[in-house]
């Protein structure tokens, strides 16, 4: 028979490999797939490695079908990955609002499952309920002005985050990455050096009725001294970023 504090640790040991195994397994093959697609630019490609778009992709856990909203897509890099990966049955909302600097990414038929979504970040209603919200690099500039911010700063802030809430069905991911802050900064620098402080941003989406599901450490740099804007030539493309999903309870 056993021994039971054996057969315990023998419990841990192979949840512990389990969860390793599922951290380094490879991509799925429906983003392998759209990663591939000869209708991608070579431009687009070239960003795969530094932006690690397959371990960022499969993070999102987007799937054939999906409704997914890309907030701030700009020429649409991770739009049109979506676009592959929901397939002819699911639909990429491309959301901008309505500042100067929130301009769609262009028509491109290739890509004829994207529409635009553009409405004022604190009215986000998309036409139909989503499975996926992504936030790349752009949750800081919610408060920049130059990108149509709800007025109220923090208040106004909360009321985008929980447009997002109710714009995914119950078991919806929302999915924000953005560059970090040193701790304490909170949104002093968002303008100024583009970071925000990840402990912020947590609060504020559990706030919103979220649950912090998982962190990925795959944009990682411990390198990084996040004083620094984030366009320096330095550390442009190497900042220390957080990657979060969170998800809407059923």
């Amino acid at each position: 028979m056993a021994h039971p504090f054996r057969t315990l640790m023998l419990a841990v040991a192979a949840g512990a490999a389990l969860a390793a195994a599922s951290a380094s397994a490879a991509p799925s093959t429906a983003v392998t797939a759209a990663l591939a697609d000869p209708a991608r630019t070579p431009a687009e490609k070239a960003r795969d490695e530094p932006r690690k778009a397959a371990e960022v992709v499969d993070f999102t856990q987007v799937k054939p079908g999906d409704k997914v909203a890309d907030l701030f897509p700009g020429p649409g890099y991770f739009t049109h990955i979506f676009a592959k990966v929901v397939g002819p049955k699911g639909v990429v909302y491309a959301a901008v609002g309505n500042g100067k600097e929130n301009t769609p990414p262009a028509a491109n038929p290739a890509y004829p499952n994207v529409q635009v979504n553009m409405q004022p970040w604190g009215e986000f209603s998309p036409p139909e309920k989503l499975d996926v919200v992504f936030n790349s690099q752009f949750y800081h500039d919610l408060f920049n002005p130059e990108f149509d911010p709800p007025t109220g700063g923090p208040e106004g802030l909360a009321k985008v985050n929980k447009a997002i809430f109710n714009a995914l069905k119950p078991g919806g991911v929302y999915v924000v990455i953005d560059h970090s802050g040193r701790p304490g900064t909170g949104y002093s620098e968002n303008n100024t050096l583009h970071r925000v402080e990840e402990s912020v941003v947590k609060d504020e989406l559990k706030q919103a009725g979220f649950v912090l599901e998982a962190e990925s450490a795959i944009l990682r740099n411990p390198a990084d001294p996040r004083d620094v804007i984030v366009f320096a030539p330095a550390i442009r493309g190497k900042t220390d970023q957080f990657m979060l999903r969170f998800r809407k309870p059923k």
